[in-house]
């Protein structure tokens, strides 16, 4: 699906999404990745959802945001809750929901100035 926005300067965004790909700013990614406004992290983690750790949720609590938006693949997948408690101790937001809704979501929070990052996981 091809995603329409006004482009927000100098701000990464989602412009479309598809069956294990996501194109931020029109390029496309196929593996795990963190998605700031300002920078990318590719290869976040080499897990899959089943084997994500708690150091991949000390990474996400590290950045400089309000909310992280966890994108699972196609389907909503809840991580353990023992995984949470980097971003709880760093009062963080966490939304989980299927990659295509942590796009959209993603795209909207920006719009509005709020510091938001989408991790997300393809496997």
């Amino acid at each position: 699906m091809k995603m329409q926005l006004a482009q927000t300067a100098g701000q990464n965004t989602f412009t479309a999404y598809g069956e294990g790909y996501v194109s931020v700013n029109a390029v496309r990614h196929s593996c795990n990745l963190v998605v700031l406004p300002d920078r990318l992290i590719p290869d976040w983690t080499k897990a899959g959802f089943e084997t994500l750790s708690v150091g991949d949720f000390e990474l996400l609590a590290s950045l400089d945001t309000e909310i992280v938006l966890l994108g699972t693949g196609n389907l909503i997948r809840f991580p353990r809750p023992e995984l949470l408690r980097p971003l709880i101790q760093a009062q963080k937001g966490l939304e989980v929901m299927d990659i295509q809704a942590a796009c959209r979501t993603y795209n909207v929070l920006i719009g509005e100035g709020r510091k938001v990052a989408a991790g997300l996981i393809f496997s």
